[in-house]
């Protein structure tokens, strides 16, 4: 290989190559042999570690649901499981959704073609929204940044069509569009429109999808969450919309009359009437009937199913349609996501590896408080803050004991459709969201399902979410040796962890509330290491792209840390092999990703690509340069001005 020192070590990252020493690539050298026999299945437009994982727990969870469908198994005694079969059942039934065709969304269809004027469509855009429309609005209930006892009314604005707004600026504009234009045209007509109509249509949807496009954040702009704060009263807010009484909208979609609204997107406010007056309701009626088409399609025929993939397919490479089968899984645990987590979690998670992984929480937690103590850059009255935090955070894992209430709610009924049934669950889901309005927020609400192959940190309510499904191999094994361990699951403990202490999470203090808790001089401090973390990736090309730092920051300064964290817990432990652990958290970031979803997914994901996570934090670690004897000339060497270090 070529003694090039780069960051994200020497050689094509993408490319695997059998022989390269860890010295000049260490994710290639654990890698490479694997990924050149892994297959990405056909309806994937990846597969890794994470996907691996996920592929298995979705294999099991389908023999499961089609078992106790077919009554193969008895439906354990778990409250609302019942449902989530009888829901598998209606989407499994595709003789019945065949022979439905268009038919369930006709009455639906109606409802929008028929809207005449903007003065119809101002009437009826209420009981549209409460029906589950496609809107050009989109409000949501959440804990207030800067209270988070109560919850508070946000407004996030329309999503644009192509993945993000700086889509619209390149040539993946001109190759996209076009296939989602043909896609909904034979939609429409599928639905029973002509196509003169249907072309009309489509048309006007682009137009607006154009303007909503240059008003709306990036996903740059989204990464940064505190910005998303922007608390207005209600008169101001209504104000922005002169051709529309929001007010009354916003009293008969939540019930009441907030005092406040958090506006999300100021830029898009600030264009609200030119996207919601008399001249434009075309373009709003077209999109509408776009979106809803789109929405839609996956609920009825499977020749509806089929006619909307291009576009999806284009975005990211995969070959074919998922099946019938995986696609009734996934509808019914998309519904009952935390029903299907809890009975992951009782079937097949034990109890030793909940107890041994809490132990390394708690381990990782004191490294922290550790680390914190002989911090060099943190006044001690920062340190100190920073500590309270630390040991106030609430851990959640494997699976919550108890469902949330919205889930006692949802009906299924199998003699009727699967949209209608959609349909009834959709509006149920937003009735309750909206009732938490006026309630003080449940903090034992949990952030993810038991059966999803992630993990999470909260900042509005301070806690760690470890869902069962994560807690396996090559993440975590009983079996795997205590380094091993820490590579895997002990780096992404620390993950989760650091994020209380990222360029988001750091504004958060121990109860979630948007509080500055920081010295002045150590948060200049904390902003040049942001800096310098944010300059670490920019600009690293991998594959077809070129990586955007400031996207990408937060999730590499929880990477950073936790991959630090755990080196140093595992040296706690004093026998630890350092190889072992870096080769397997170079391991866990094992993906072979198809072209177009490299292209679509960076250009959104505020995650670096696993490849790059694995070699260019290992970098930054003085323990790797011992482990593997890297020394100047190397791939993997990086001068050590430009390594980073922030907890």
């Amino acid at each position: 290989m070529n003694n090039l020192a780069v960051r994200g070590g020497a050689g094509d990252i993408t490319n695997p190559k059998s022989g390269v020493r860890p010295q000049d690539n260490l994710y290639l050298a654990v890698n490479s042999d694997w990924l050149k026999t892994i297959e990405i299945p056909a309806d994937r437009s990846s597969m890794g570690s994470f996907g691996k994982i996920d592929e298995n727990v979705e294999k099991q969870l389908m023999q499961d649901f089609a078992d106790l469908a077919d009554g193969k198994k008895v439906i354990p005694d778990l409250p609302n499981l019942d449902k989530a079969v009888a829901l598998y059942k209606v989407a499994r039934n595709f003789d019945k959704r065949n022979s439905e065709g268009a038919e369930p969304i006709q009455a639906d269809l109606k409802k929008l073609l028929n809207l005449k004027d903007f003065v119809d469509f101002k009437n009826k855009a209420l009981e549209l929204d409460k029906a589950g429309f496609p809107l050009p609005l989109l409000f949501g209930v959440e804990p207030d940044m800067k209270n988070t006892k109560i919850n508070i009314l946000k407004n996030v604005g329309p999503s644009t069509i192509l993945p993000d707004t700086v889509t619209y600026q390149t040539e993946a504009k001109e190759q996209l569009l076009p296939i989602y234009q043909k896609q909904t045209v034979n939609l429409l007509e599928m639905a029973g429109l002509s196509s003169n109509d249907a072309e009309k249509y489509v048309e006007k949807a682009l137009e607006y999808d154009e303007r909503i496009a240059k008003v709306v954040k990036s996903s740059e702009e989204w990464a940064d969450y505190p910005a998303s704060y922007n608390p207005m009263s209600l008169a101001d807010f209504a104000a922005k919309f002169k051709s529309y009484d929001i007010v009354r909208h916003i009293e008969g979609l939540v019930g009441m009359k907030p005092d406040r609204v958090i506006e999300a997107d100021p830029g898009y406010l600030d264009h609200a009437e030119e996207l919601f007056n008399a001249t434009v309701f075309e373009e709003i009626k077209g999109w509408m009937l776009a979106r809803f088409i789109n929405n839609v399609a996956s609920t009825l025929s499977a020749d509806f199913r089929k006619a909307a993939f291009p576009f999806s397919q284009a975005l990211y490479g995969l070959a074919e349609l998922s099946s019938g089968e995986k696609q009734a899984y996934r509808l019914a645990n998309s519904r009952f996501s935390e029903i299907v987590g809890i009975y992951y979690g009782q079937n097949y998670f034990g109890k030793d590896a909940k107890a041994d992984v809490i132990d390394m929480i708690h381990k990782m937690i004191k490294v922290y408080e550790k680390r914190l103590a002989e911090n060099s850059w943190l006044s001690k009255a920062t340190r100190d803050k920073a500590v309270v935090k630390l040991q106030a955070l609430e851990l959640k894992i494997g699976y919550p004991e108890k469902s949330e209430e919205v889930y006692n709610r949802f009906k299924v009924d199998e003699s009727v459709s699967l949209y209608e049934n959609t349909v009834v669950n959709n509006r149920l889901a937003q009735e309750y969201e909206y009732e938490q309005l006026p309630k003080p927020v449940d903090r034992t609400v949990w952030a993810m399902p038991g059966n999803l192959v992630n993990a999470c940190y909260d900042p509005q309510r301070n806690d760690l979410t470890f869902p069962a499904a994560i807690l396996q191999k090559p993440f975590y094994d009983l079996n795997q040796t205590r380094s091993e361990n820490y590579g895997g699951i002990g780096v992404v403990i620390a993950h989760e962890i650091s994020h209380a202490f990222d360029n988001n999470g750091s504004q958060f203090d121990e109860l979630g509330n948007m509080v500055n808790w920081w010295q002045d001089e150590d948060y200049a401090e904390f902003k040049k290491r942001i800096q310098a973390e944010i300059d670490l990736f920019d600009g690293i090309q991998y594959g077809p792209v070129k990586l955007n730092g400031k996207l990408i920051v937060s999730e590499n300064i929880a990477d950073q840390g936790g991959l630090t964290a755990a080196v140093h817990a595992a040296k706690g432990e004093g026998d630890a092999s350092m190889q072992e652990l870096f080769e397997n958290f170079a391991r866990v970031w094992a993906i072979k990703q198809k072209e177009e979803a490299i292209k679509s997914i960076t250009a959104v994901d505020v995650h670096a690509p696993g490849p790059l996570r694995a070699n260019v934090q290992s970098q930054c670690q003085e323990e790797f340069y011992k482990a593997f004897d890297v020394k100047p000339g190397d791939g993997m060497y990086l001068e050590p001005e430009k390594r980073v270090e922030i907890w």
